[in-house]
């Protein structure tokens, strides 16, 4: 086999703008990996990107898609002691980005080419070892959502046992975040529109769930469920156009990670809401990579995938994602 399949788009085209195509197979330099990947999943920063709803995420005049996948590391250049043939890796987000808080720009799925192919050439300094606990696909949902996620947690004010976090929706970072805390010991309580999702979300351990479209002061209705208590971390997926009714379930000294703009812009332009600060999580570094999966092998933690499609229907897979019926994460197979 000399060629492998790949997808590839152009930023502001949309979905309708994905092509796949048949490229050789690239050979690894000094320093670098070539990784077999097998298995990939979506995240929403993938239609952000494919629509070019913020100006130069993507790498011009075309960009392979997706940054989150596992795959198994088949050759390895000169240099390279980090990986060897055989251990099954995650890129991670940020090519580079190994430490501290500086963000590498070389975002894959963006400015960098993604995951959405069968074999791709990384920096090997740039790869995690994935633990045997996980399976492919439930790997491949933890780069981006899942280690969001995990900073909202962990960074800005770590979570202790027995405090509680708000989750809205049921996405990936959501029942990711659902998912570490209750292994951390603290308690969930989450949003949806839907009684089916939240059903599977008390099913993961959620102790408080609300339909915020058959309850429309949700708030009030979670600070009920609490006793009149609040919640310590706002995981905030929604953005600026709910965060003040988020942050209104905040207990003094809570704190809102701000993350997404599902239903708005990002919360990251403000410096508190309430007197309650807004912490920036933009993904991870290396470090923070291996620590969550060091965690969820631990804790025994198991990613979920709601669909699967091939990488040829890659554009119906977004279409899936775009709709939104869908719970944790939607997977591509690379084989």
């Amino acid at each position: 086999m000399t060629n492998m399949l790949t997808a590839v788009a152009r930023g502001g085209e949309g979905i309708e703008g994905i092509a796949l195509r048949s490229v050789p197979i690239p050979v690894a330099g000094p320093g670098e990996a070539l990784v077999r990947l097998k298995a990939a999943t979506l995240n929403f920063r993938d239609l952000i990107i494919a629509r070019g709803m913020m100006a130069g995420l993507a790498k011009e005049p075309d960009y392979v898609p997706l940054s989150c996948a596992t795959g198994e590391a088949v050759a390895v250049g000169e240099g390279v002691s980090h990986v060897k043939p055989g251990d099954r890796v995650n890129p991670i987000f940020a090519l580079g980005w190994l430490e501290g808080r500086q963000p590498s720009m070389a975002m894959l799925g963006g400015s960098a080419d993604g995951v959405a192919r069968q074999y791709a050439i990384f920096p090997a300094e740039s790869l995690c070892i994935v633990p045997d606990a996980l399976g492919d696909l439930e790997a491949a949902t933890l780069t981006c959502a899942g280690l969001t996620a995990w900073n909202a947690l962990f960074l800005p004010r770590p979570i202790q046992r027995g405090e509680w976090i708000l989750c809205q929706g049921t996405g990936g970072v959501s029942i990711a975040a659902l998912q570490f805390a209750k292994a951390a010991g603290a308690h969930v309580a989450i949003t949806s529109s839907s009684d089916a999702k939240l059903a599977r979300a008390r099913a993961l351990g959620a102790d408080i769930s609300v339909n915020y479209r058959t309850d429309p002061d949700w708030p009030a209705a979670i600070r009920q469920a609490l006793g009149g208590r609040g919640v310590d971390i706002v995981v905030d997926v929604v953005g600026a156009s709910q965060v003040e009714t988020a942050a209104s379930l905040l207990n003094p000294g809570g704190v809102i990670a701000a993350i997404g703009m599902l239903g708005s812009e990002f919360s990251w332009h403000l410096a508190d809401v309430g007197g309650h600060p807004v912490a920036r999580i933009s993904v991870g570094n290396r470090a923070e990579h291996e620590a969550m999966l060091a965690f969820c092998a631990q804790h025994r933690i198991r990613p979920v995938v709601d669909a699967v499609y091939d990488l040829t229907r890659l554009a119906d897979a977004c279409r899936h994602l775009e709709s939104g019926q869908f719970f944790g994460k939607i997977g591509i197979t690379l084989l």
